[in-house]
């Protein structure tokens, strides 16, 4: 399927790489290793939201290239809306497109984040690389939008792409605010109705999902879709790995949880939870 892009978003989207400064990369002959096993749309906006890390620095001074790479990410778009609502799809790809400029900003909050989150960071172009928190974050921002624009399916295939990749499972549903890092990241799984605020901090296995489900009332054997049933984290939350947050639950702002903590109910703002007593070691001589 052909796509003519006609929006400004290549504009938008020079404008911002121009505005790059230290400790992002700024210079743009720089040359990594191919990795050539991501999926098509993956691997273009890879290079539509940080061209420099990603062999794209000639993007960064020719607007006229990067409407052509909005045109194949369009079009990489289309064939896969096109079997979920036809061939009327340019409106809701345009849309998407014309708000890149938009979700990079963002992604560069979760990029600073990340380096502040984590000790072992040591540089944003480590972290656009080779973060798989950033990764998940960065193709779940763009579902979103495909989510919130009504074609849900094919921003799920994006969205389970990454899980594949990473091991992380975001929902394109799921709001997520700015600043967002998920540190080490296997095994976290947020909910299609989660909502996460500003200045969030997620450890490996961590869930954000339902405690239960409900039932169509006219359908015998079919859950019911559509009715929030995941929790609402605030803002300068902190979850320790192996964390359970479980049901329409309320977290507040400036939260702790901390590891292996299992909530169920609402958690007001500036409170640390925690589990108080540890099982007991034991120890014995096998010699």
């Amino acid at each position: 399927m052909g796509y003519t892009y006609t929006g400004d978003a290549h504009m938008g989207l020079q404008s911002s790489f121009q505005d790059d400064a230290e400790p992002f990369p700024t210079r743009t002959t720089m040359q990594f290793p191919r990795r050539d096993h991501l999926r098509d749309e993956v691997s273009v906006l890879e290079r539509l939201i940080f061209p420099r890390c990603w062999n794209a620095g000639s993007l960064v001074d020719d607007p006229a290239a990067i409407h052509d790479r909005l045109e194949e990410l369009g079009g990489l778009f289309c064939l896969g809306i096109e079997p979920y609502i036809g061939d009327d799809c340019a409106d809701v790809v345009d849309t998407v497109l014309d708000r890149l400029p938009s979700i990079r900003r963002t992604l560069k909050r979760d990029v600073e984040a990340a380096y502040k989150g984590d000790p072992a960071a040591k540089s944003h172009i480590q972290i656009v690389r080779s973060y798989p928190g950033f990764q998940a974050i960065m193709t779940q921002r763009v579902a979103h939008e495909l989510y919130e624009l009504g074609v849900p399916e094919y921003a799920r295939e994006l969205s389970e792409y990454a899980k594949t990749e990473t091991g992380i499972d975001i929902h394109p549903g799921a709001e997520i605010g700015d600043h967002f890092f998920v540190d080490h990241g296997t095994g976290v799984v947020i909910g299609e109705t989660a909502t996460v605020g500003e200045w969030v901090r997620i450890y490996q296995n961590v869930t954000l999902g339902a405690l239960h489900f409900e039932e169509e009332e006219d359908e015998e054997h079919t859950l019911k879709k559509g009715y929030k049933r995941h929790p609402d984290i605030g803002d300068h939350v902190v979850i320790g790995a192996g964390s359970n947050v479980l049901g329409p639950v309320t977290i507040g702002d400036h939260v702790s949880i901390g590891a292996n903590s299992w909530i169920t109910d609402d958690v007001p703002d500036h409170t640390s939870v925690f589990i108080a007593e540890h099982p007991k070691q034991v120890r014995k001589d096998n010699g």
